[in-house]
C-alpha cells in the first residue's frame, strides 16, 4: 500500500498524493513534457510498470520493452532527480525535450544517468519517444 503523506520520488518538494500520484493512479494527465517526465521517474521508483509502458510511445514498445523496463527498474533504487533543462514541451506543444540526471543506487554503488529525452503529443497526452544518454 502507498503512503500518500511521502514526498514524491520526483524531488518537487511536494506530497506524492498531490504530485505524482494523481498520474499513476489514471486521475489526471502530464499538462507538460516535464510533469511526464517526472512522473515517470517516480514510476520508476515505485516500479509502476504499468505507467511507464502507458506512457511510451506505441512505435518505441517492442515485445521485450514490458520485461527490460521491469528489470531496469527492480534492479535500481532511484533516489534522487535533477531537472537540468527544459525546451518546448508546455502545455500547448506538440513536441518537447527535458534534459535531466537521474541518481540511483544499483548492486551497492551510487550512480547516475544524463539524459536527454524527446517528448511529443500522441493522443492528446504526452508520451515518452526516446533519449540520449551521456
Amino acid at each position: 500500500m502507498l503512503n500518500m503523506t511521502e514526498e514524491c520520488p520526483c524531488c518537487s518538494g511536494k506530497q506524492y498524493a498531490e504530485c505524482c500520484g494523481p498520474f499513476h493512479r489514471g486521475e489526471a494527465v502530464a499538462k507538460t513534457a516535464e510533469q511526464l517526465m517526472r512522473s515517470r521517474f517516480s514510476a520508476y521508483a515505485k516500479k509502476d510498470i504499468d505507467y511507464l509502458y502507458q506512457t511510451t510511445h506505441p512505435n518505441k514498445r517492442d515485445e521485450n520493452f514490458r520485461t527490460e523496463m521491469e528489470a531496469w527498474a527492480n534492479r535500481a533504487e532511484f533516489t534522487d532527480l535533477e531537472i537540468l533543462g527544459k525546451k518546448q514541451g508546455g502545455a500547448l506543444d506538440k513536441e518537447g525535450k527535458v534534459e535531466f540526471i537521474a541518481y540511483y543506487r544499483q548492486f551497492g554503488e551510487e550512480k547516475q544517468m544524463h539524459e536527454l529525452s524527446r517528448f511529443k503529443r500522441y493522443q492528446k497526452r504526452w508520451v515518452y519517444v526516446d533519449g540520449v544518454i551521456e
